[in-house]
């Protein structure tokens, strides 16, 4: 299906990758690896026809890929891109009511078999009926998303979004689907399913399936075959069982991490201190109460009846599976869903919705969630430098000139998370799990008194993951700010972690507080 040998990836700018060679044959099931900007996600979307092969001057080069009108791309970025073309396309200053749902997930499938649907146009009556259907069609159902076709895709959590998204491809009929970090916040239940559905299709070799990740983690049994990319070249080409030999001499040579990224870390803290604005935050201090919150839409609850207290220097964890509430249940802190206003939510001693300053409570707070990444991405042209300051002054986005006590402590956070010397690229250069990592840094620079990471590791490679999950696990240690940690992957749950919600759908009452040992 796929022959490429002395070519390079290109977009109308500049080269990619400057050299490539690479054969798919016949019963192959290939997995693409690298870390975040290693020029995994270029090849990937070069497959899909969103940027160029083009041979190179070596003699008999040859580009054979298939046409991009049978090639699906299922991935965090084309997921970001949906939702971002949502809010953009919002009409709801126009609508009776004040709600433009936008294009349902059923709609959204429907695009896929008749490109030409447009929004809000009346579908003729063989396609209404085809529509009607589609709770029966095997891919919905192979996908678990039955119960959420008629909801705007912008009010879709990121599981629902993603197997949406998985849905759509598998209905297409398309001949090569490219999944890129497929498990990235799916529940346990969704990955089950996607690691059997991906199993299934590669037995039946169709459609053909090629598997993109930034890390060895939930690797298919059906995998074969691997490619790695590093520093925009081929870094590894063969068989599964030499590149799991490659990775264990790989992880036997690697030198322990020394101290001075805690001494780094301290550094950092000390500096930034002088900027933070964080009240004191005692012990047993209570900073958030919730009693009897009922949050839904549609005569559907995904909160009801919740009672919870989150006391200083208590660190939770918030799991349950996609769909069950874990965001909306962590935007009635940040004030993101307007029915905190009618329930009773306290937020630092004062009851939302009872005058308090919007401002006051943002200061104190520490963010990475979807939502955020969607906001920073329509401003990709902010420099790091300035994200990381806009931490400082609870803004999306940096107005004002930055003093030079925000940029020595900004180049110190870059440092920390691993973009030393970086400052002055943009945000919408980097890839998805780079953008995610610097969103993490820039929640934590003011030392917030709560710091809320919904899916916080979404698309980080390795490398990134591991800082990362090391500086919140420093900063729930160092004491002054607590966590609210939201992930499917039992890989990133923190050793502070001693608390956990488990939000139960269906069920009375619909959680559960677990006390870890």
């Amino acid at each position: 299906m796929i022959d490429l040998k002395n070519c390079r990836v290109e977009n109308a700018r500049s080269v990619l990758i400057p050299e490539l060679s690479w054969h798919l044959g016949d019963g192959e099931a290939w997995l693409v690896i690298g870390a975040n900007n290693s020029g995994k996600s270029d090849f990937l979307d070069a497959l899909a026809g969103n940027l160029r092969f083009v041979p190179a001057d070596d003699c008999d080069p040859a580009v054979s890929i298939p046409p991009a009108s049978d090639v699906e791309l299922v991935s965090l970025e084309n997921a970001a891109k949906i939702i971002q073309e949502e809010r953009e396309s919002d009409e709801s200053d126009y609508v009776e009511g004040g709600v433009d749902i936008g294009r349902t997930a059923r709609f959204f499938i429907l695009q896929a078999l008749h490109p030409y649907l447009k929004k809000g146009a009346a579908l003729p009556p063989e396609i209404s009926r085809e529509a009607s259907r589609l709770e029966n069609h095997p891919a919905v159902r192979l996908c678990g998303i039955e119960g959420v076709l008629d909801r705007g895709l912008r009010f879709l959590s990121t599981g629902e979004i993603r197997r949406t998204m998985l849905a759509r491809a598998l209905v297409s009929g398309k001949k090569l689907l490219i999944l890129s970090n497929p498990f990235d916040g799916l529940d346990a239940q969704s990955r089950k399913i996607l690691l059997d559905f991906f199993n299934g299709i590669v037995k039946h070799q169709s459609p053909a399936v090629i598997l993109g990740t930034d890390r060895w983690h939930d690797i298919p049994d059906a995998i074969t075959n691997v490619l790695e990319f590093t520093e925009r070249k081929i870094s590894f080409c063969g068989s599964r069982a030499d590149y799991e030999q490659l990775l264990s001499e790989r992880k036997n040579i690697q030198a322990a991490a020394d101290d001075s990224r805690s001494r780094d870390f301290e550094t950092a803290v000390r500096e930034s201190a002088v900027l933070a604005q964080s009240a004191e935050n005692p012990a047993k201090k209570i900073l958030v109460e919730m009693r009897d919150v009922r949050v839904g839409w549609d005569g559907r609850f995904v909160l009801d009846g919740l009672n919870w207290t989150l006391v200083a220097g208590e660190h939770w964890l918030v799991r349950g599976p996609n769909g069950s509430g874990k965001t909306t249940f962590l935007e009635l802190i940040t004030g993101d869903n307007m029915q905190v206003f009618s329930n009773d939510v306290r937020i630092f001693g004062s009851r939302r919705g009872s005058g308090e300053s919007v401002w006051d409570i943002k200061k104190r707070l520490g963010i990475v969630s979807y939502r955020l990444h969607v906001e920073y991405r329509m401003l990709g042209g902010t420099s790091l430098r300035d994200v990381i300051i806009s931490g400082f002054r609870d803004s999306i986005g940096l107005y004002g000139l930055p003093t030079d006590t925000e940029i020595s402590a900004a180049k110190k956070w870059l440092a920390l998370g691993g973009f030393s010397g970086r400052g002055a690229e943009t945000f919408g250069s980097l890839s998805y799990g780079e953008q995610r990592a610097i969103l993490i840094l820039r929640s934590a620079v003011k030392s917030p008194e709560i710091l809320i990471l919904d899916e916080p590791c979404h698309g980080l490679d390795e490398n990134h993951r591991e800082k990362i999950l090391w500086l919140i696990s420093t900063i729930c240690e160092r004491g002054g700010t607590t966590v609210l940690h939201v992930t499917h992957d039992l890989s990133e749950v923190l050793d502070c972690e001693r608390h956990i919600l488990e939000l139960r759908p269906g069920e009375r009452p619909m959680y559960k507080i677990i006390e870890r040992e």
